[in-house]
């Protein structure tokens, strides 16, 4: 009998828990439904393949230019990186580090250890330049992604950039990564 009683007064704290949490959800205006145009903004992933890339193009010879602009301040002149007086680590380096992978102190930077192209131009497209992300056009990411590949020895100096060829673009660690999971596919019932 007592576990009953347990049992019941159990699922009215519950039910009077869920209620209340509710209530106070509507009370102080937590959260909304967010529009078509909202959800648009943020919906800009791209894939490996190149699935999500916007329209637009760019150069090595336009991305050189812009990187002077709105990069090298962190990223350096090279893209060797940026040191922070007072802290520890800094910009982080964005050429070099071949063949450092497999030591104790590997260099992980866009030409050493990222697997697809697309992936530079998506993390710029959401990130970059750091005090003002989602700021550059689609043609100033292409051309900026083309330079960073361009000084990784990646694309040649006349190489432009599109959604056709972006994905193309061979990266030195594309082979470096576990793309089929080995473990078994477990599914959690509804």
């Amino acid at each position: 009998m007592s576990r009953s009683i347990a049992l019941v007064a159990v699922l009215i704290t519950l039910g009077l828990a869920a209620n209340m949490t509710a209530a106070a959800a509507e009370r102080v205006g937590i959260g909304h439904a967010i529009s078509p145009q909202d959800f648009a903004a943020w919906d800009i992933d791209v894939r490996g393949d190149g699935a999500g890339l916007p329209p637009g193009q760019g150069s090595v010879t336009q991305g050189r230019e812009i990187f002077s602009q709105t990069c090298a301040a962190c990223h350096g002149d090279k893209g060797e990186g940026r040191a922070v007086p007072g802290a520890v680590g800094g910009f982080d380096r964005l050429v070099g580090g071949f063949g450092t992978l497999d030591t104790a102190s590997p260099t992980l930077t866009v030409g050493s250890y990222w697997p697809y192209a697309t992936t530079l131009f998506d993390y710029v497209r959401r990130a970059m330049p750091f005090n003002a992300p989602q700021t550059l056009t689609n043609d100033q990411l292409y051309a900026v992604s083309a330079y960073v590949l361009y000084m990784n020895n990646i694309v040649p100096e006349d190489a432009v950039l599109d959604a056709l060829t972006l994905p193309r673009v061979k990266m030195p660690n594309q082979e470096g990564f576990i793309t089929q999971d080995p473990r078994p596919d477990v599914r959690s019932k509804p």
